[in-house]
């Protein structure tokens, strides 16, 4: 759409169609160019042999035509001066106007995007936006929210409680008395067997308390 209200193809093809032209009428003087200088190269010769017999006039004549050449080969190299030149000028101001034809396109696609976004659009937008996660917010607190009895509780009063039940347990770590140390083994010397405990006989007393337990029992 952008080519055909500013024309590029048409100015494209007029520029590809110059450069084209010119090309062949490079080649064409160069093309010239080669006959003329084996014109030269001929009658340089010819002068030549016209000397060689003594032929003066006729080499002269040769020489003549020599120069004449030499000066259309030098117009032919100025002609392809000027057309390289051209050539040159040309192929920068295609590349200039395709390089403003290309910004130009390009501003007015971010000129119809800025059309198709419009400022007061994006603002409800994230309106919208923020209002949905405010309302997802307030969901999931609700949904999070203790319900029934456990409502009712409350957690400045949980909270001592805790710290009542841990201080209880840390004092009563503290009032345990300390675990004996188990005794060390006694070394007994190489050849010596231990002697094993003697068990006690119980005493009269003692031969009672345990009558009297066993019939408790039954």
């Amino acid at each position: 759409m952008f080519s055909r209200v500013f024309g590029k193809p048409k100015q494209e093809t007029n520029a590809v169609a110059t450069l084209d032209k010119l090309n062949e009428t490079l080649e064409m003087l160069e093309k010239k160019e080669k006959v003329l200088l084996k014109k030269v190269s001929t009658e340089v010769e010819k002068a030549k042999e016209f000397t060689r017999g003594k032929n003066k006039r006729a080499a002269i004549q040769c020489l003549k035509r020599k120069r004449l050449y030499e000066q259309q080969i030098e117009q032919l190299g100025n002609f392809q001066l000027r057309i390289h030149d051209q050539m040159i000028m040309l192929e920068g101001a295609k590349a200039t106007t395709e390089t403003v034809d290309a910004l130009r396109t390009g501003a007015a696609a971010m000129k119809a995007m800025q059309k198709a976004t419009n400022i007061d659009d994006v603002d409800k937008t994230m309106d919208e936006i923020n209002e949905q996660t405010e309302n997802m917010k307030q969901i999931q607190d609700a949904l999070s929210a203790p319900i029934g009895a456990a409502a009712d509780f409350d957690e400045d009063e949980l909270e001592a409680e805790l710290e009542e039940l841990e201080g209880a347990e840390l004092e009563e770590q503290l009032l345990q008395p300390a675990t004996t140390a188990p005794a060390a083994p006694v070394q007994v010397p190489a050849g010596r067997q231990p002697t094993r405990p003697v068990t006690a006989k119980p005493t009269p007393e003692e031969d009672e308390l345990a009558a009297l337990q066993a019939e408790m029992a039954l």
